[in-house]
């Protein structure tokens, strides 16, 4: 019986959360996964908990030059054999009330959740096939986005930007890659059990205080976080990955909201007046 050939794909954003979950589903499903991390006590930790099956690649989405020497070092390793995926996964969140957002965090949550994929994804695109007569299979991009990216609350314009343009991103992408046959999917959580909710309660929100938004935004946060630890579980999108890798017909998009009624349906169907007013009364902008 002919030995199945290795799978190989690179996963950004790996030391918690879904990109760790999702790289230890697709190890248990016979992928060797490519985990970008930035520190490499993180690096440590997952060799030991995912074994071999797992690589460590350091780097920053904004580094350039970190970015390319990682693709260097996969293509060293897999040879010939080609990348099945790329999951773009790393982000960040950074929130707060637009009139007061200093311009350099609106600017750091785009060079992360939108330049950093560009980046990323231009530098191990020739490892998915970007080229003509390639000897191996076109490889698949999974970009994370988020329902946020379509349904906007206040204060969560900077994440929910991003997360819309690289929702247009992602579309022009997927038709001009159709010339090499690879596939570009969008995978829209909606609030998940991750820790970006404890890294963005470590947020210098000083720009806020005395301000108008003071207490509203702050009380905005503290609900958000909560709803946030009581959101999906991650493994609900690492299953969402798995399908987009593996499907021989992927969707385009895997929207994945935590209540689908409340969370999705209502807020798309609703005239946007009606649905402005409702979430301003239950923030407290307007009473």
């Amino acid at each position: 019986m002919q030995k199945r050939q290795k799978r190989y794909v690179v996963i950004t954003g790996t030391s918690t959360g879904i990109g760790y979950d999702a790289a230890r589903k697709l190890i248990h499903h016979g992928f060797h996964v490519f985990g970008s991390l930035r520190h490499i006590k993180d690096g440590e930790r997952l060799k030991n908990e995912l074994g071999v099956s797992f690589t460590p690649l350091y780097f920053d989405v904004t580094d350039k030059n970190a970015v390319l020497d990682a693709a260097q070092e996969v293509k060293a390793k897999i040879g010939n054999a080609g990348l099945a995926g790329l999951v773009n996964n790393a982000g960040i969140a950074v929130a707060g009330p637009l009139m007061h957002l200093p311009l350099e965090q609106f600017r750091h949550q785009f060079e992360v959740n939108l330049f950093g994929v560009l980046q990323v994804t231009q530098a191990f695109l020739p490892l998915l096939g970007a080229r003509k007569k390639c000897s191996h299979p076109p490889g698949r991009i999974i970009n994370i986005s988020s329902t946020s990216g379509r349904i906007v609350y206040p204060f969560l314009g900077p994440y929910s930007a991003s997360k819309h343009a690289l929702g247009a991103f992602s579309d022009a992408l997927r038709r001009e890659l159709m010339l090499y046959g690879i596939d570009v999917i969008i995978i829209e959580p909606g609030s998940s059990k991750t820790p970006i909710w404890d890294k963005a309660a470590k947020i210098d929100y000083t720009f806020c205080h005395q301000t108008d938004y003071d207490s509203i935004f702050s009380q905005a946060s503290k609900t958000s976080m909560e709803q946030g630890h009581k959101g999906l579980p991650v493994s609900t999108v690492s299953q969402a990955i798995y399908t987009a890798l593996t499907s021989k017909r992927p969707k385009s998009r895997y929207p994945l909201p935590s209540r689908w009624l409340m969370k999705w349906i209502l807020p798309r169907w609703l005239p946007d007046r009606w649905f402005d007013k409702i979430i301003a009364r239950k923030v407290k902008i307007i009473k």
